[in-house]
């Protein structure tokens, strides 16, 4: 039985009574005009900040202070609409980003950019998928900003739901930081009653000489997660008899179509240890032009462990071969309690050449590479525990993969046209993506021996993109844009053993126009409406991955459609001299969106990638941010979103037609507390919610607490933060304060506590 506390209403009543707090005239905040926001700092964010379109933000002071950040991707906790699925402190593979009208699984509907070098991994779509988050680390973080939508001709079609925009630390002068963090939590789930814990630290320096200056920092992280995944049975798989060794151990329960199972033990309890290493140069050839490299390292040893709850008469564990429990015989497979390791190395290189005067005509050239230098993940095909001395295996190699980007981007503000600010530019995005399965008779230590399975591919997306932000009267400001867009798609296979079936190629342009515009209605108001389609391009693993069942191709279409987005929304805002506050209704429809489902129209029925005919989504989001709230040093950030996400229609599996998006809730709810007590402490307290939700198109599982399954969720973090010294920081910190037991798809963490210790020069 599980109780769940409905929050949205309790946090638009917290932004709607912080509405009546008076604020005191003689304190100022960021300027803004026509709803745009003018980011202050010394780097500030790359988002095109002059489009009229919902942008929000946060500084490394405010992490730092804040949140409670062990990865990159927790500065993105409080944002509203937004989710990250963080299984656990460094989660490396399965942290995807969702936004207003994306879940969890679509990880190509969104785009995360540290220094202008892509992070998304949009060689593939769903949860191994996820953006590159280790290559930054918290502490190097200066701000983080987020574009809501497809509004800017600058970005391609996966923009539809967010860009995420990092900016990371370079030095002015001399600095200097160390950081160390501990961190445990205590897990009580099934059959599992066990501490997990992990430790982070970091160390970094910087300066500036002349015209040179350079960053170069190290991070460790040794981190163990909780369970992942549950070997189970459905109890009507069992064949009623005496067959098999009676074993004890099993639990019984409710998988999430609420079907009886039995629940076998626990996998991929995963230890990782993550070694990440920058190294940043800038040379000002000129007060506006700046050349800057940046090289990232980071190296990831993983183990998967298995656990079996399976105990033979004589107390003995059990892994695999025919079981009987209760009266019913099941088949226990060498897989189903599979260990396996990782080895991977991943380097990111980064060049630009940007000159930024604020003149009349800026530009910057700017190419990235991101490259998969060593992938391997080994398990075994023999059971446990003789899998532990070797044996028979897999080597899943993805060495070769990668991204490379190109940007030429300008700026012109022509003198005769005061009011225009004209952006151009051509983009070039290559991913080519190579997986190789070998057998080898050591899963440990062996080499590889023979093919089991490979595939390939590789797709190439070319832009050109023009925008023109015109402030055509005092109080009004309009973005027209449009982006062109050539994708290519070739060198797809797929091998089995013995055969390798080839693809053909493709080629596609497609349009995609953007449009926005604002009207400052008094001094502290503002409404601001924006239009733009997105075309998000069928990713390789998409196109390519799949079967060969006699000499052909199954489970697999090379010719799905794009997905098509139109998306708007429209916002009334208002400024405060401390903080401001923000109501958006948004709506996305979109055609042909990438599934994964079964085809029930052909026989035998086929699950692939397929399309989806139509999606729609509308929602209405809330949000507010305030400081000085009832009493100096007392700030408030909360946002309320609802979203109403349904298949309006879907002909290859017409149960689904009127159901709920998966893994997008109704609700969302955030609320962050701070209370800064003089000049060395800093108290808060937050509040995530998440409402119902499904894993499945025909929202066949509505048990969401049971593994596979995805539950509402509500948690309580809450971090002290001490400045000793000038120079030395302590905090200690929670997230998940309350205990919530929740799902998705995984078990979240429980309960975990942190202290950390920070050195600065």
């Amino acid at each position: 039985m599980h109780t769940r506390i409905r929050v949205p209403a309790t946090t638009a009543c917290v932004v709607a009574c912080a509405l009546l707090q008076p604020v005191a005239a003689e304190e100022t905040g960021p300027s803004r005009t026509l709803g745009t926001v003018t980011v202050l700092g010394t780097r500030p964010t790359s988002l095109p900040t002059q489009i009229p379109t919902t942008i929000e933000g946060i500084t490394g002071d405010d992490i730092a202070d804040a949140i409670n950040a062990t990865d990159a991707e927790d500065a993105l906790k409080y944002f509203p609409s937004l989710l990250v699925r963080k299984r656990y402190i460094g989660d490396y593979d399965h942290a995807v980003l969702a936004s207003r009208a994306s879940g969890t699984g679509n990880s190509a509907r969104s785009l995360v950019y540290a220094d202008g070098i892509l992070l998304s991994n949009l060689l593939g779509n769903g949860a191994t998928y996820t953006p590159r988050w280790g290559m930054v680390t918290p502490a190097e973080i200066e701000r983080v900003d987020v574009l809501y939508g497809p509004f800017s001709a600058a970005y391609p079609g996966n923009s539809v739901g967010a860009v995420v925009d990092y900016v990371t630390r370079m030095p002015d002068r001399f600095e200097a930081h160390v950081r160390a963090t501990t961190f445990g939590q205590k897990f009580d789930v099934y059959s599992t009653d066990a501490t997990y814990d992990g430790y982070q630290a970091s160390a970094s320096i910087g300066d500036r000489f002349g015209k040179w200056s350079g960053w170069l920092s190290y991070n460790r992280l040794d981190s163990e997660s909780q369970p992942l995944v549950y070997a189970n049975k459905l109890v009507s798989s069992g064949m009623p008899g005496n067959a098999g060794i009676p074993v004890t151990g099993a639990i019984a329960g409710k998988n999430p179509r609420n079907q009886d199972w039995l629940l076998l033990g626990t996998t991929n309890q995963a230890h990782t240890v993550q070694d990440q290493a920058k190294l940043k140069l800038a040379y000002d050839f000129t007060d506006d032009l700046r050349a800057s490299y940046t090289l990232g390292w980071w190296r990831n040893e993983a183990e998967r462990a298995s656990e079996t709850w399976l105990h033979d008469a004589d107390g003995n564990p059990v892994y695999s071969g025919t079981v009987n429990v209760d009266g019913r015989s099941y088949t226990v497979a060498a897989t189903d309690f599979a260990p396996s390791r990782g080895d991977l190395q991943h380097f990111i290189h980064g060049l630009s050449l940007k000159q930024g005067s604020g003149g009349a005509f800026d530009w910057e050239i700017a190419a990235s590479l991101y490259d998969y230098d060593r992938d391997e993940v080994r398990s075994p095909t023999v059971a446990l525990p003789a899998a532990e001395n070797g044996g028979a295996g897999r080597i899943t190699d993805q060495s070769g993969t990668g991204w490379n980007t190109l940007a030429l981007r300008g700026t012109w503000r022509p003198e005769s046209q005061a009011e225009h600010v004209v952006d151009f530019g051509y983009q070039r995005d290559d991913y080519r993506l190579r997986t190789l399965v070998s057998n080898t008779s050591n899963w440990l230590d062996g080499s590889p021996e023979s093919r089991f399975s490979a595939f390939r591919g590789d797709t190439l997306l070319q832009s050109l993109y023009l925008q023109d932000t015109w402030q055509f009267a005092q109080d009004w400001r309009a973005t027209l844009g449009l982006r062109g867009e050539n994708w290519q798609a070739s060198n797809g296979a797929l091998s089995n053993a013995t055969t390798t079936l080839t693809f053909a190629e493709r080629d596609e342009t497609h349009w995609s126009p953007k449009a926005a515009v604002a009207w400052q209605f008094a001094p502290q108001w503002s409404v601001k409406a924006s239009l733009g389609r997105a075309v998000r391009m069928p990713t390789v693993a998409e196109l390519y991955q799949g079967l060969i069942s006699t000499s052909v191709i199954v489970n697999n279409d090379p010719n799905l459609r794009p997905e098509k987005s139109w998306t708007s929304e429209v916002t009334l805002q208002r400024d405060l001299q401390r903080g401001g506050l923000r109501a958006t209704v948004f709506h996305e429809d979109t055609r042909d969106a990438l599934y994964s489902q079964t085809n029930v129209t052909v026989t035998p029925n086929v699950t692939s990638i397929q399309n989806v005919d139509h999606l729609r989504t509308t929602g209405l989001e809330f949000s507010g941010n305030l400081a000085d709230v009832l009493v100096t040093g007392f700030d408030l950030a909360a946002s309320v979103t609802y979203a109403h996400s349904r298949i309006v229609e879907n002909d290859n599996f017409p149960a689904s037609e009127g159901k709920w998006q998966p893994r997008v809730p109704d609700w969302r709810a955030n609320l962050l507390a701070t209370y800064r007590i003089g000049e060395r402490w800093t108290t808060t307290l937050g509040a995530r919610y998440s409402g119902r939700q499904y894993n499945t198109l025909d929202n066949a599982d509505p048990n969401g607490f049971a593994y596979t399954g995805v539950s509402e969720f509500f948690t309580i973090d809450a971090r002290v933060r001490c400045a000793v010294s000038e120079q030395i920081t302590v905090s200690l910190s929670a997230d998940n304060l309350n205990g919530d037991d929740y799902w998705n798809f995984h078990h979240y963490p429980q309960r975990t506590f942190a202290a950390e210790v920070s050195v600065d020069f």
